[in-house]
């Protein structure tokens, strides 16, 4: 399901909106587009509202938000896109690069503000992080070193491991990128790490039994709208085939997954909103710079550890923002 909501009203008096060039009396509409389903986006569209209110715009009095998702399928993704843009929208948050790229397949000059995009530079998205130049400014996601972070939380809960299995999106532009880089640094402690390219449920749950027969086995799931969306499918395999894994998001161990460490994002999306205010009082998006996370939150489930027998270390526990039991 897709949600669809927008509030079009007049302004009384003749007070006009910066972005001058857009309709001067009717409420700016500002659309957000993410790969994630309802249901996941919700939250963070909540911390999105919540902040904008906080900086003087609500929903259905002076500004309009309208919500596209598309649960995993960027086809959809790129057409809910298009119909925003074709609704004169004043900004659009996009999520991902998928998200990123549906946008800009349609438009070069409406304002857009990014989440989670991996390395823009190098995939030429924007000119640099000080100056993206161009309409589309925002926040990065994990940088490729990540996937090191991720290998070694794996060898921190399961010290014998000796295999990974990365669950990757190849519609993703960046999959092969982290892979590689895992690889790489899986090679430096002796882990074989192994991409495994996957679509849909069918082809994740072949992937994690592959997975599962190989000695000291264990999972790594890429940060992409696809893992999250069949986030229950991964989790449950894992737990199936008893495989400790390793996640990027903390909806992952809220619904049983055993650990994440990742981006906060409700925070990711209030920061977001700070510049779609920007935006909206008349800056460029080719003068905000690209920002970093700075934010990351580790999340251990207790309960899930105990039932594939690992014992969780002290050191890992004393560090985990949130624990499950």
């Amino acid at each position: 399901m897709i949600a669809r909501r927008a509030f079009i009203t007049l302004l009384g008096g003749a007070a006009a909106w910066p972005l001058a060039a857009r309709a001067q009396q009717v409420v700016p509409l500002v659309g957000l587009v993410s790969g994630f389903s309802d249901a996941e986006f919700t939250p963070l569209a909540t911390a999105f509202r919540g902040k904008l209110q906080q900086l003087g715009w609500t929903d259905g009095r002076n500004i309009a938000i309208e919500t596209r998702t598309s649960s995993g399928n960027f086809e959809r993704l790129a057409e809910e896109a298009k119909m925003l843009i074709a609704r004169n929208v004043s900004v659009i948050v996009a999520m991902g690069t998928p998200g990123l790229h549906a946008v800009q397949q349609h438009t070069r000059t409406v304002p857009i503000v990014f989440t989670l995009v991996a390395d823009p530079v190098r995939l030429g998205l924007i000119e640099s992080l000080s100056r993206p130049g161009g309409n589309a400014t925002g926040f990065t996601n994990f940088e490729l070193s990540m996937g090191g972070k991720w290998l070694e939380l794996a060898r921190e809960i399961y010290p014998n491991l000796g295999h990974v299995t990365l669950l990757a999106n190849p519609a993703n532009p960046n999959a092969t990128s982290f892979a590689h880089f895992i690889e790489n640094a899986g090679r430096t402690v002796g882990i074989d790490v192994v991409a495994a390219y996957v679509r849909g449920p069918s082809e994740i749950s072949k992937a994690i039994a592959t997975a599962a027969e190989e000695p000291r086995a264990g999972l790594i799931a890429f940060p992409d709208s696809l893992t999250v969306v069949h986030r229950d499918v991964i989790i449950g395999q894992a737990a199936d085939h008893r495989l400790p894994a390793i996640y990027p998001f903390r909806i992952f161990p809220l619904s049983g997954g055993l650990l994440s460490y990742g981006l906060d994002f409700p925070e990711l999306y209030r920061q977001a909103a700070l510049y779609v205010d920007r935006i909206l009082r008349g800056e460029r998006p080719a003068d905000l710079p690209v920002q970093a996370p700075t934010k990351f939150e580790l999340v251990i489930n207790l309960k899930t550890a105990r039932m594939l027998g690992l014992t969780v270390p002290p050191t890992l526990l004393a560090l985990a923002d949130e624990v499950i039991e």
